[in-house]
């Protein structure tokens, strides 16, 4: 029988991170119990720095093995987005990134099941992809991860899905970029950092152009977790889903962060890059099984950073090393 909303104990592992910091009060606010493992290496804060009833936080590292079991214990749904997140960070220093996206990985799935934890949601990335010609790249298409990040992502792909049975859900996403405002505001992927400095310098550098960077406005990326918890096993279960709202070159984001700030205030800058991660990802596939359609614009996730960086919310967002996780790792000396 389904146990209620109010007796369901879900683990977010990377709670306090920038998606989890907009999914955890989404879930409270649903009635769910939520457990947070996080280091909280962005501040304390930014679930609300006192305590919340049905909040339960645990400050701790994804690679110990008896605090996993502690976090895991009772807990009937695990979304698990813990990881040394995105190239740079990884590139910072490969031997953690590994061990924190990769090592631990397979120790803590073997223990959810253990422990009875019944649906266990993975945060891969549709980085995964690499470089792809084809106009619609779906779930079945062959995986051409060219960083260590991509492809250790792709590797946890593959450890989950030898563990899915009847009695262990396991469902993976590869989510397009997220956008958008947070409590933790992360200040250094693609819309984000266009927005930043089309606000606070009134000059986009755009690196390259041509290059297609799929999207997701952090409220749509919170709505799919809220779906992946409540949907019935059938459609979802051993499932790799793409999910994004919109497929844009990065001059056409730079375009669209221009036109939302201001044209007459904002003047972009072109310059060359290495960097040829391109890819252009369906969502057809979460479309037909769950539902599941993205809401919420790229304009919209502009507008509501831009709000945020003039309003007072998001202090010295240039110079201010929370909001920019090499920074962070670097001041922290994390191993």
């Amino acid at each position: 029988m389904p146990l209620h909303v109010k007796d369901r104990l879900v683990l977010v592992t990377g709670g306090a991170g920038y998606v989890g910091s907009a999914l955890v009060p989404r879930l409270l606010a649903r009635g769910y119990r939520v457990r947070v493992l996080d280091l909280f290496i962005y501040g304390d804060d930014v679930l609300g720095g006192h305590p919340i009833a049905g909040l339960e936080l645990l400050r701790g590292d994804i690679r110990d093995l008896r605090l996993c079991a502690t976090a895991l214990h009772e807990c009937d749904s695990v979304i698990h987005l813990a990881c040394i997140s995105n190239d740079p960070s990884f590139d910072l220093d490969a031997a953690l990134g590994k061990s924190v996206n990769y090592d631990a990985f397979e120790p803590l799935v073997r223990q959810a099941r253990a422990a009875g934890v019944r649906r266990f949601i993975y945060a891969s990335s549709s980085s995964v992809y690499g470089v792809k010609a084809e106009p619609d790249v779906r779930e079945e298409s062959p995986l051409s991860p060219l960083t260590d990040y991509s492809r250790y992502k792709a590797m946890c792909e593959e450890v989950l899905a030898r563990y899915q049975s009847p009695d262990f859900l396991t469902v993976t996403l590869r989510p397009a970029t997220v956008c958008g405002y947070a409590p933790r505001q992360r200040l250094d992927v693609i819309v984000n950092i266009l927005t930043n400095h089309a606000v606070n310098t009134g000059k986009i550098i755009v690196h390259g152009g041509n290059q297609l960077r799929p999207n997701l406005h952090i409220r749509d990326m919170v709505h799919v977790y809220e779906r992946l918890l409540d949907a019935p096993a059938e459609p979802i279960a051993g499932q790799i889903f793409n999910v994004g709202y919109g497929n844009f070159t990065v001059n056409e984001l730079a375009e669209k962060v221009r036109t939302v700030v201001g044209r007459d205030r904002v003047s972009i800058i072109t310059e060359p890059t290495n960097d040829q991660r391109s890819y252009h990802i369906s969502s057809d596939k979460i479309a037909r099984g769950l539902g599941f359609r993205a809401q919420h614009s790229i304009e919209e996730a502009v507008a509501e950073l831009a709000a945020a960086l003039t309003d007072g919310r998001l202090p010295k967002a240039l110079t201010d090393n929370r909001y920019f996780n090499v920074r962070t790792m670097k001041d922290l000396g994390l191993q």
